[in-house]
Parts: structure tokens; sequence; C-alpha cells
């Protein structure tokens, strides 16, 4: 007993849960090369909507990182246009898609440092009409790419991840937690370095039709990593070697992000909730679980908007973690 207890209390250290997050990104590695569109799919429909409702109230806990709780309505407001425009491709909002998730970035970073309204909306306003003006809702102008298909994408379970597992190996000075670091970068570089052909098990037709609604994340990175040009119509997207090699990516990249914020439970406590939270919690889990078995279609339109507001809660942390991450190198060059 005092064994199994002495194990625990090693394993929940901060060096501890910095290994076990190694032990996880391997396994999310070695899953997604052989199983890397089911592997997506199944950490999409069954860890995603635990992780929205978990770091939703998590966030709400911790008044989303920002002055004034009241600040979030303008991402609630930005997140329902966006659902709205890409729910009906024929209306004219979806068109500024890239130009909510720009103006709701810039509104994140400036609610940080003031309290004052009038500047606050000013700073949306202004970054709306930049987006505007760069051509933010043109396909495929970089801008739309970066906010529009990567920002919500894989810049958040990818970049965003590594500047948490940075930052806080950088503020507890962990040379377990630059290990965790140094692992999660060569993993992704893996996926595009070893790209074996006819390896791992073919995607299946439930899985293509499945995979549907993300195919443009895929084609996108396939054309800006000048792999070639792929359209999302190019079925060669299921098994052509560097598309599987992004697939990969993705897939890890998904994986491991529900994974880490799991595995940290007992760092950041989110489940240091009422009872009566964590039952409503658990129940929406299960019926967003319910809904993806049912049809894959319906539960990713049913679950949108969840998916989206975590993105956009969570900007304020983001820019903290960058900013903290700014602070510990320089005070390191100083020293």
């Amino acid at each position: 007993m005092n064994s199994s207890t002495g194990i625990l209390s090693r394993l929940t250290t901060s060096s501890g849960i910095n290994y076990i997050n190694i032990g996880l990104m391997l396994i999310s590695l070695v899953a997604s090369y052989i199983l890397p569109f089911e592997v997506f799919l199944f950490s999409y429909a069954v860890l995603g909507p635990l992780h929205y409702l978990t770091e939703i109230s998590w966030l709400e806990k911790k008044n989303y990182f920002i002055k004034s709780k009241s600040d979030i309505w303008i991402f609630v407001l930005l997140v329902v246009a966006i659902t709205i425009g890409m729910f009906d491709r024929q209306s004219k909002i979806n068109l500024f898609i890239a130009s909510f998730l720009f103006s709701g970035f810039v509104y994140a970073l400036v609610i940080l440092y003031t309290q004052k309204t009038a500047v606050k909306l000013l700073f949306v306003v202004l970054a709306f009409m930049a987006s505007l003006i760069f051509s933010f809702n043109k396909y495929p102008n970089f801008p739309f790419l970066l906010f529009a298909i990567w920002l919500p994408t894989i810049i958040h379970v990818y970049f965003f991840t590594g500047s948490f597992i940075l930052f806080g190996a950088l503020k507890t000075k962990s040379a377990s937690g630059i290990i965790s670091f140094v692992v999660f970068i060569l993993c992704a570089v893996v996926c595009f370095v070893y790209i074996p052909e006819n390896f791992g098990i073919a995607v299946t037709e439930y899985g293509k039709k499945a995979y549907s609604y993300f195919k443009l994340l895929n084609s996108s990175l396939y054309n800006v990593f000048g792999f070639g040009n792929m359209s999302t119509a190019d079925d060669a997207l299921y098994y052509a070697p560097q598309a599987l090699a992004i697939m990969r990516f993705i897939a890890f990249a998904y994986t491991y992000h529900y994974l880490n914020w799991f595995s940290k439970t007992t760092v950041i406590k989110w489940n240091e909730v009422s009872k009566q939270r964590m039952i409503i919690i658990l129940l929406l889990w299960v019926l967003s679980v319910l809904l993806y078995a049912f049809s894959y279609k319906i539960g990713f339109y049913a679950l949108f908007l969840l998916s989206m507001l975590h993105v956009f809660f969570e900007f304020p942390l983001n820019h903290q973690t960058f900013i903290g991450i700014g602070k510990e190198f320089r005070s390191r060059i100083k020293k």
C-alpha cells in the first residue's frame, strides 16, 4: 500500500507529470501513424467535447484571465457570427470569418491592458477594418489561411499547447519540462521526416465521409508546405504519402492536445467544481458523444459553437502565456 502511494505521489509531481506527458506524446504519435484519420476522428468526437466543457468551466472560475468577465460577450457575439457563416454558406457573413477571428484575437490582447469600453471597441473596429483592407476574406490569401483555417485548429492545438509546455518549463526551471518540450517538437518533425509508404491501416469509407468537414485544413497545409497543389476534392488527400504525413501531424496534435489537458488535472485543478456542475458537464459530454455516434455530421454541427467558444475564451490566456515566455527569456538574458 505504501509502495503504490509513493509511486502515485511521484507521478503527480511536476516532473512526474512531465514524464507522463512524454509518454502520452509518443502514444499519440504511434497511434497517428497507424490510424491517422480514425485516431483524429475519435479524439475530436470523444475527447474534444469533454475538453471544451471542462476548459470553459475552468476558465470561468479563473475569470477568463481578464480584468472584467463581461468582456467575454464580444467573444460570444463573434462566435455566433462565425457559426452562422459556417452553417449558412449563402449569407454574406461567411465572407468575414477570418476577420471575426482576427478581431477576436486582437480584442483578447487589448482587454488585458485596458478597462475602457471605448478603447476596447475602437480596437475591435480597427482590427476588423484592417482585415478588410488586407483582404483577409479571400481564399487562399495567407491572412485567410492563418486566421480562418489555422488559428482555431492547428495553431490552437499545437502551437498554443507548445507555448504552455515551454512557459511551464521556464517558469518552474524544470529540466523534465524542457525535455518534454523538445520531445513535443520532435514528434511533429518525425511526422514529416519519416514518411513510410504503405504503412498503417487505410482510411475506411466512413472515415472519409466523416473527415469531409476538415479537408480544407489538410489541403491548405499540403499546399503551403510545398508538396504540390491539392484541392479538397482530390482523393489523394487520403492516401498520398505527403498527405498522410500532414494527417499524422494533425492527428498527433489534436490527440495530444486533449490528453495534455486531462493529464494536468492535479496541476490546474479543473475538476474542482461543485457536484452539480460536474454532473451537468458529464451529461452534456455523454450527449455530445451520442450525437457523434449517431451522425458525425450532426455532432460536428451541434458542437461547432462550443468548440469555437473554447478557442476564443482561451485567447487571453494564450496572450498571457506568450508575454510570460518573453519575460522569462528577458530575465535570463539580464542574468
